[in-house]
Formats: C-alpha cells, structure tokens, sequence
C-alpha cells in the first residue's frame, strides 16, 4: 500500500472542520451519521479516497458546496471510489513460471569451457573436488561450486637485478633496461662484490598448488630465484663468475631454485636460468677488463701452441721413425758383414794352418786378380826382363783422358 493511499485511508474531511472550528471557538452542530452507499459486488476493502477523483462527490456535495454530481468544488475534497487489482500475478502460476526460469538460468551458468592452454580445477563449498581438462564441462552453480582455469602451457617471466623498460621486444643489449642494485649485488666466494642480472623462465606444473599453496607465486619466484643465485654466486670465484664459469653457474640455480620451489609445493616448473650480465662494480670494471684480456690472450697463445705442436709432433715422430729403422738397418749390415768376414777369416785360418804356402799362394792370386780386374792395361814381364824396363808414364793416354780448356771440371 503506498503512503499516499494510508494518508487519504486515516483522514477524515468532517473531523478536520470540527477541529478548526473547536479552535476558533464555535461549537458547530452534530451531524448526522452519512448513509453507507451500496457497493457493487465486485468491489473490495481497497477503495480509497482521492483529492482529484469526481463522479460520487454527490453525497457531500451539500456540505462542501458541491452538487448532486460532484460538479461543484468545496473545500473539501471530492470522494472516487476506485479498485486496486489484486496480486493473482505474484501467487499464482506466474511466481511458478518466474522461479523455474530464474532456476533455469542458475543451473544452466554452471557451464564453463577449458581453452587448450588452461586445466580447469574444480572446488566444492571452497574445498578441492576435481581437475578437467581442455573443453566443455559443467559444475554446479555458485555458490557450489567454484573453477579456477590457471594457464599451465604458458611461459612466464621473472627479471632479477633489472627490470626491463623497452617492452616485450626489448633485449638486454639495446639498454632498454633499468639496474636494481639491491638485486643485483652479491658477493663472491673470494669475498669480491659482483654485480649479477638475471631472468627466469617458468611455468606452472602442478595448477592445485599453484593457486593453493602460494599466497604470491610471482613474487616466491622471484625472491627465491634471488636466494639461490646468492647461495651459487657464494660458492664461486668472482673470475669464474665472470668469465667461463657461467654455464655452470646457471645449471647449478636452475637445480637449486627448482628444490627450493618443490620444497614449499609451489607446483611451478623451472624452464631455464638465464645470466644476462655480470660485472664487477663500476669502480674497478675496467681493471676486471684488462685481467680478463689477459686471460684471453694466454688462452689464444696456449691454442696457438697446442696447434703448432699437433702439427710438427707428426712430422718429428715420421723422420725420427725413418732414422732409427736405417740406423737399424746399417746396424744389422755391419754385423752381418763382420759376422761374414770373421767367418771367412776362420775358415782361412784353419786352411792357413793345414797348408801354409799353398794358402799364402791362393791369397796372393785372388788379391792380385781383384787389383788386376780394375787395370785397364796390363804388360806382363816375366823373369830377368822385368829388371831391365823402364817405367813411364803413358803420355798419349793421359792427354786423351784430360779435360780440355775451357770445359769445366
């Protein structure tokens, strides 16, 4: 019932005039009860009074100034009678049809669909019921129950010791980049200040624990990426954290951050341990420098070495081989051929001693007869006449075999 409707249901119009009359100090005549007018049979207790209706004004018209037919305008107000239809809409068949399409539509926003890259996980009055995989599925409605669709195929990224600047396409040479010291200062096994920036590459293994264990999975990594490359750095030289030692380095915080995450069930998988610099302060960067180069000249000069000594090993090990075999080979001719000799000398040793003159004689024969195989004119003399010749020297033969003037030698 409006507020208007109970005002005009509680005032009476009479009662009002007595009350303003009893205040002027006139006592005005007692009035007559009015007659009840018959209502029709399809009217109800819901007639109300209007300030604006007409037509049944009759009946107090002679006492406001107005007429039979309500024409005339008092000072009171003109009475309507009038029907306010009753609610059959809000208790009947239409309150039905209304809660089953509000049920309806409840029920029916229990669908939801997985995208390929997501896991649906499942809870029922807050409490873990189930995972889905990629597709449709259906879970009862709110405040049932409630999914999470967390991206599991996603790689996620987490910047230790510089945030990047320059957007995703950005990359850590083109200075797109902001330093955060506090980050970035670690201290070395060998007590030396280094500077290190990193990233992290990851993503979600286990979706339960990834949004039930951990408050802030962002922020866990990335403060237990920086723990453990501490612990690493710690452990190292600063001359190998800053020279060939940083593929170890970054195996050795891939292993260490990936327990520390499986320690506290985060359900996050570590994909890689990036270092994307590392230098010493910027007050001694320039020292580091020279040792480094120094470094690198004494790796490049040993490489150099290790080259010219592969090639000439080779070459030595083929001529000192050829050598020993002749030397080898001389060595085993010689004794052979003393060997030969001594036999030979034996065996004229024992003829020698069976028959002296005889043997003296065959050697004086074979000694002469080699001499004489390398004459090329031989004169025999034999007896007294060899006393009288004269020897000369054989002019015509030796002019013959002389080189003439002007031919070389």
């Amino acid at each position: 019932m409006s507020s208007t409707a109970q005002v005009l249901k509680n005032w009476d119009w009479d009662k009002l005039q007595e009350k303003r009359a009893k205040q002027k100090g006139f006592t005005p005549p007692p009035r007559d009860p009015e007659p009840e007018e018959p209502r029709p049979d399809n009217t109800d207790d819901r007639e109300r009074r209007d300030f604006f209706g007409g037509g049944n004004g009759g009946n107090n018209g002679g006492n406001n100034g107005g007429g039979d037919n309500g024409g005339g305008r008092g000072r009171g107000p003109r009475v309507v009678a009038f029907k306010v239809p009753k609610p059959g809409f809000a208790t009947g068949k239409g309150l039905w049809m209304l809660l089953g399409i509000l049920l309806a539509v409840w029920l029916l926003s229990g669908i939801y669909i997985v995208e390929p890259d997501e896991e649906g996980v499942v809870l029922r009055f807050g409490k873990y019921n189930r995972s889905t995989g990629p597709g449709p599925h259906y879970a009862l409605p709110a405040p049932i129950e409630t999914v999470y669709t967390p991206k599991v195929t996603q790689v996620l990224r987490s910047e230790i010791g510089y945030r990047n600047v320059g957007g995703q396409s950005a990359t850590f040479q083109q200075g797109r980049v902001r330093t955060m010291p506090q980050e970035a200062s670690m201290l070395t096994g060998d007590e030396n200040v280094v500077n290190v920036q990193f990233s992290v590459q990851y993503k979600i293994k286990d979706a339960v624990q990834y949004l039930f264990n951990v408050a802030d999975p962002t922020s866990l990594v990335h403060n237990a990426a920086e723990a453990a490359m501490r612990e690493v750095i710690g452990n190292n030289l600063i001359d190998s954290a800053i020279t060939d030692g940083k593929l170890q380095i970054q195996s050795d915080a891939t292993q260490l951050l990936q327990t520390i995450l499986d320690r506290y069930g985060a359900g996050i998988q570590i994909l890689a341990v990036q270092l994307q610099d590392v230098h010493p302060p910027q007050e001694v960067i320039e020292a580091f420098k020279d040792v480094a180069s120094a470094r690198e000249d004494k790796s490049r000069i040993i490489n150099e070495a290790e080259a010219y000594r592969n090639a000439i090993l080779p070459e030595a090990r083929g001529e000192a081989s050829a050598i020993r075999n002749a030397a080898e080979a001389y060595a085993a001719t010689r004794v052979q051929n003393a060997e030969g000799a001594a036999s030979r000398f034996n065996a004229l040793r024992v003829e020698y001693e069976k028959a002296p003159e005889v043997t003296g004689q065959r050697l004086y024969y074979e000694t002469m007869e080699d001499i004489l195989k390398k004459a090329e004119e031989k004169v025999v003399l034999d007896g007294q006449a060899g006393e009288r010749a004269l020897p000369y020297l054989p002019l015509p033969t030796l002019g013959a075999k002389a080189p003439k003037a002007g031919e070389g030698r």
